[in-house]
């Protein structure tokens, strides 16, 4: 999936979300396909970065397949904020999406983010800017 495409996903989710207070998409600045996130007290800003399938090309772009939902753990506001990203993108029960790999769960990783691995063979880096 194309970084602007789920960043609007992403938004979308958040928006339905309990416990979320705003979701919106940042445009312009220094980060782009970016996004905001107010739940639990905290302001979150992540950006969207997408990587092809190994051999695609920009165009046209790769089908999605859908091939039933990815496992995940749900993790509570107050945790950290990728894993609770990843929960929330969990819970969203997306079928384009094959796992999710949460950063902060790297032993001796310390930037938080995600990677979404999707069945097509693309990926999307989520990263709390």
């Amino acid at each position: 999936m194309r970084p602007l495409e789920y960043r609007d996903f992403l938004v979308d989710v958040l928006q339905r979300t309990p416990g979320v207070q705003g979701a919106k998409a940042v445009e312009g600045g220094k980060y782009p396909f970016a996004l905001a996130v107010s739940a639990g007290g905290r302001d979150l800003r992540w950006q969207v970065i997408g990587q092809l399938a190994d051999g695609a090309k920009h165009e046209p772009a790769t089908p999605a397949v859908e091939s039933g939902p990815p496992a995940y753990t749900e993790a509570p506001l107050g945790a950290a904020p990728d894993a609770w990203l990843a929960g929330v993108i969990g819970a969203a029960e997306p079928a384009d999406t094959e796992r999710i790999d949460v950063w902060s769960a790297r032993e001796g990783e310390q930037d938080p983010g995600v990677t979404v691995h999707f069945h097509n063979g693309e990926r999307a880096f989520v990263r709390k800017i």
